[in-house]
């Protein structure tokens, strides 16, 4: 299945994509060891520890464009994306749009360890697909037994933030095309295949630059053998060269990402 739509960015003030009003639950699937264990955290959890969550799980089709949350208001529920892709986006006021980080199976969205806890950013489904998602409250009752789980989720916060971080530094001092091969990069790490379902407005959006930035970006990583984009497609035909490209801008993050499945692998 490839799931690599993307979903419409707010216009106005910290208002996102409406979409569906919830989130559709194929009448409460049952949750299957195999199953949860598309999502990367959850797979690295011992079987006792996982089939504990069972009952707290469910299984979820996440549409793109789709709000998890939005900024200032109370995570709810925590979502294990397995085929979805997240963004994670600062909206300001005069609803301009900056995505600060994506997460996909490697990852969790909406972990919020204290009862009350207000939503930094917002997050909106990127790429239409699935995941398991359950309350934050028994989240936290999980976290408080300790044990693997919150270990895994503490790693994975740090691989976050050393994302976010990046793309903070990469936003700063990286060249436009530098910017363009990390974000579809980041991408393809969370994507079946090699090819992009995504408009340049919407990359430009993203990335916070002018629509004919990312245009004449988008030509020269074309016309050097890397990419081809034909009407809304963009396919990666050079992963390394990507990588040479972007250079820092993608390789700090990727290092910490490769690092927690390391950790991941040992538990």
């Amino acid at each position: 299945m490839n799931n690599t739509q993307v979903a419409a960015t707010p216009t106005t003030s910290r208002a996102l994509p409406r979409g569906a009003k919830g989130i559709k639950v194929a009448s409460r699937p049952a949750v299957t060891f195999s199953g949860a264990q598309q999502n990367e955290l959850l797979g690295a959890l011992p079987r006792d520890i996982l089939e504990s969550l069972f009952e707290h799980l469910e299984l979820v089709q996440l549409p793109f464009g789709k709000e998890l949350f939005e900024f200032g208001t109370a995570m709810e529920y925590v979502h294990f994306p397995t085929t979805a892709i997240v963004s994670l986006l600062y909206v300001m006021e005069d609803g301009a749009t900056t995505e600060i980080a994506v997460v996909g199976h490697e990852g969790v969205v909406g972990v919020s360890l204290f009862e009350g806890e207000r939503a930094m950013c917002s997050a909106v489904v990127q790429a239409a697909g699935y995941g398991y998602r359950m309350k934050a409250q028994h989240l936290r009752d999980a976290f408080a037994k300790g044990g693997a789980l919150p270990a895994l989720l503490m790693r994975y916060n740090t691989a976050l933030f050393a994302q976010m971080a990046q793309n903070a530094v990469g936003g700063r001092h990286s060249s436009i095309e530098q910017k363009l091969c990390r974000w579809l990069l980041d991408r393809l790490d969370r994507s079946p295949s090699n090819a992009l379902k995504v408009t340049q407005e919407m990359i430009s959006i993203m990335l916070g630059v002018r629509r004919e930035s990312i245009t004449a970006a988008a030509g020269k990583l074309q016309d050097e053998g890397l990419i081809t984009y034909r009407r809304g497609n963009i396919t990666v035909l050079d992963r390394s060269g990507l990588e040479a490209y972007a250079g820092e801008c993608y390789k700090v993050a990727k290092t910490e990402f490769d690092r927690l499945r390391l950790d991941v692998a040992r538990c």
